[in-house]
């Protein structure tokens, strides 16, 4: 079935929630461009946006600079990513308190890598959390607050094994996360495969796939080998080529994404969360390619809550 045909079908039987992610701009021209992304996407009504905390605490201001000014200027309900890496309790729980008091209601809690980056060996301070099931349990000592997780469908990097990813992600479910959203990945079957894993080991929290929409393969491609995403073989070859052609890439971009997202909507899965880069074009594009335009907030035809649950369960 051509995308199209396939995203119409899709349009008119699911409703579809999306979010999106953001990170802390460095300079003026960053700080422009993310706010450009932010004001285009707003009118597509998300569920939420969140606001990346870099690796070791390394971007607090600027997180929570960025976090106000979504809040102050405009409808979005916003989600502060918060790690414990590198830090005592002290300082994550200073760190609550000042967006408690800034009003956000919403986090996305993470174990976080070390501030030398991905694929760096974790070591928790004595004095800090643990992980990011005992930052959800800290989270909740301070308010009811709506909090996502992380999901690997490739189970992390630094897991022996997948028992070992789950028993971890069903501790961060009893401390009180609302949902998990995943490591990007390529392979549906892949992501259904962990889905039917979760649901086997009692875990009923919405699972919302990440979607990460391809600007630059190579880069892309060198990330997923730091944090265990496996890259098929069919997305190197449609890539292949186009390091030096931006514009046939941006399409090829955006059709894979659509595509994805439409078949995983076929699968019954209805919430995704996009990583957007702080860039707009991509994801507008493959929200409207899925039947979500701009100023309407969302697909009209149909209404109600996804479960995110595969077809056949």
């Amino acid at each position: 079935m051509a995308l199209f045909a396939l995203s119409r079908g899709v349009a008119r039987s699911h409703p579809v929630n999306v979010s999106f992610e953001f990170f802390p701009p460095v300079s003026e021209k960053a700080e422009a461009s993310l706010w450009d992304a932010v004001t285009r996407l707003e009118r597509l009504a998300p569920a939420f946006v969140s606001v990346t905390y870099g690796a070791g605490g390394s971007t607090r201001e600027r997180t929570l600079r960025t976090v106000k000014r979504i809040m102050d200027n405009t409808s979005l309900n916003v989600a502060a990513h918060l790690t414990c890496v590198g830090a005592s309790r002290e300082e994550v729980d200073a760190v609550i308190g000042e967006l408690n008091a800034a009003g956000v209601r919403r986090f996305v809690a993470l174990r976080g890598d070390p501030e030398e980056g991905v694929g760096q060996k974790y070591q928790p301070r004595a004095d800090g959390y643990a992980n990011g099931a005992e930052l959800v349990a800290g989270l909740k000592t301070f308010g009811d607050f709506d909090i996502s997780v992380s999901a690997y469908p490739e189970k992390h990097p630094e897991s022996p094994d997948f028992q070992t990813d789950l028993d971890m992600l069903k501790r961060k479910v009893d401390n009180g996360a609302s949902r998990a959203i995943t490591q990007f990945c390529f392979d549906n079957d892949v992501f259904e495969a962990y889905l039917e894993r979760v649901r086997k080991a009692g875990i009923y929290i919405p699972i919302v796939p990440g979607i990460l929409p391809i600007h630059h393969f190579g880069k892309v491609a060198s990330f997923a080998g730091r944090c265990g995403a496996s890259i098929p073989d069919w997305l190197h070859e449609r890539f292949d080529g186009l390091d030096e052609d931006p514009e046939t890439r941006q399409l090829v971009s955006s059709a894979v994404a659509a595509e994805q997202v439409a078949d995983l909507v076929q699968r019954g899965i209805t919430d995704f969360h996009f990583y957007t880069m702080n860039r707009a074009e991509l994801p507008l594009a493959v929200c409207r390619l899925l039947g979500i335009h701009e100023d309407r907030g969302g697909i009209q035809e149909a209404s109600g809550a996804g479960g995110n649950e595969p077809a056949a369960a």
